[in-house]
């Protein structure tokens, strides 16, 4: 990213310092949404945790951040993404010391649930700051680029955690992410330009969030971040472990090391996104177009996971989700629009959508396998080969639904900042 791709402000080195400061907060949101897996073991031996319970403190960073997302996108277009992005960067730094201390199950749940609200604008707010300051081919860069910590993060969760857990305990390693995120929280106060006052924000007639629910574009893309997108990060954050172990047989520490190949391949899809897209896309519309181009490979991809049953490994998983990262190119899209003062509303309305499709796949995909293990008597392989059958013609409806849609109607035009 140059300074002749980004208007932002008349340093050279604001644009990329803005990207830095946002990416080391988003780092950290998404290594603490994958670390209790790596951490469960222990959480199981120290504090007597069920299957369950384990499943309902991994599920409260996702209560949390859901429950933020509708009123983060009126904050965020409100009172601006940097002030926001400050603010609950503390309740983060606050979740993670009371998760270190936590000495029960009800506190550690809440905990994770106050993390996940102080994260849940890690991703939000950047790309609203990208929106108001980046031009609409910068947005697809940074915004691939930012994917593409997260996916750094989520690497960062599993060997280099459980390597960390040989030096010190799992309450340090709290302690110790407090302690970045006060780091970050200080870096984007640093670096990030101030926001408008609120006053002159609120002043605009902004619209409201049934501004951004009444457009055709968001439902006409609701269904593809909801199974498509959803999907995907269902798959990478829990169901591919379980299908490598049960259907593939490998064993636990060989499953770890397959689940690091995705999220690598993950890490890298997104890079590269980072420097192709801009030259692919330089409007909405062909954003739009590359998603629709791109989307029959991803479903190719899981049909072919299906087709193979217990020969779909590590890497075949890996070609699925990479070829699934073109749909994170329909976060920018939408918000591209919008006007840059409903940006915020209409990213946190979609991301929404993406982590309602996280939790409800999570869930019914689980609760279709031991549905289909159980009463129908199958077979693991049978059962998870069923179960992801149904999830592919999901998302090939939800592609089919995107692809026949009209051509979408942009809700302003293009600042001067998005046209150059």
């Amino acid at each position: 990213m140059t300074s002749s791709t980004l208007s932002v402000t008349p340093r050279v080195i604001a644009p990329v310092s803005i990207f830095v400061a946002f990416a080391f907060a988003y780092f950290l949101s998404a290594l603490l949404r994958a670390v209790t897996a790596t951490l469960a073991p222990v959480f199981s031996a120290e504090l007597a945790l069920s299957g369950a319970d384990l499943g309902l403190l991994a599920g409260g960073y996702f209560l949390g951040f859901a429950c933020a997302q509708l009123p983060l996108g009126e904050a965020l277009d409100r009172f601006g993404p940097r002030r926001v992005e400050l603010g609950l960067l503390v309740l983060a730094c606050v979740g993670c010391m009371a998760f270190a201390a936590a000495r029960s199950l009800p506190e550690l749940v809440a905990a994770r649930v106050l993390i996940g609200v102080g994260v849940s604008a890690c991703l939000m707010a950047p790309l609203t700051c990208f929106r108001l300051r980046f031009s609409s081919s910068a947005q697809l860069r940074a915004n691939s680029w930012m994917l593409m910590t997260g996916s750094l993060g989520m690497v960062a969760s599993t060997a280099p955690t459980q390597a960390m857990l040989e030096l010190t305990s799992w309450r340090e390693l709290f302690w110790l992410t407090a302690a970045l995120l006060g780091a970050a929280l200080l870096l984007i106060w640093w670096v990030v330009p101030q926001d408008e006052a609120p006053a002159a924000r609120g002043a605009r007639g902004d619209g409201s969030l049934l501004q951004v629910l009444r457009h055709p574009l968001f439902w006409r893309m609701a269904p593809l971040g909801f199974f498509g997108y959803g999907g995907l990060i269902a798959v990478q954050a829990l169901w591919a472990g379980p299908w490598l172990t049960e259907v593939v047989g490998l064993k636990p520490e060989s499953a770890a090391a397959g689940l690091l190949v995705i999220n690598t391949c993950m890490l890298a899809a997104f890079f590269a996104w980072g420097w192709i897209a801009p030259h692919l896309a330089r409007d909405m519309a062909q954003t739009l177009r590359l998603v629709r181009w791109g989307g029959p490979a991803s479903l190719a991809m899981l049909g072919a996971v299906v087709w193979l049953g217990e020969g779909a490994t590590a890497g075949h998983w890996a070609a699925w989700c990479v070829a699934s990262t073109v749909i994170s190119l329909s976060q920018p899209a939408l918000a591209l629009a919008f006007p840059s003062t409903l940006a915020g509303r209409a990213l946190s309305a979609y991301n929404l959508v993406i982590f309602l499709g996280v939790f409800v796949l999570q869930w019914t995909i689980g609760i279709s396998i031991d549905y289909l293990r159980g009463e129908q008597q199958m077979s693991p392989l049978a059962a998870y080969r069923t179960t992801f059958a149904g999830l592919l013609l999901c998302c090939a409806a939800a592609y089919l639904w995107f692809a026949a849609g009209r051509a979408p109607v942009v809700a302003d035009n293009l600042t001067s900042a998005e046209s150059s």
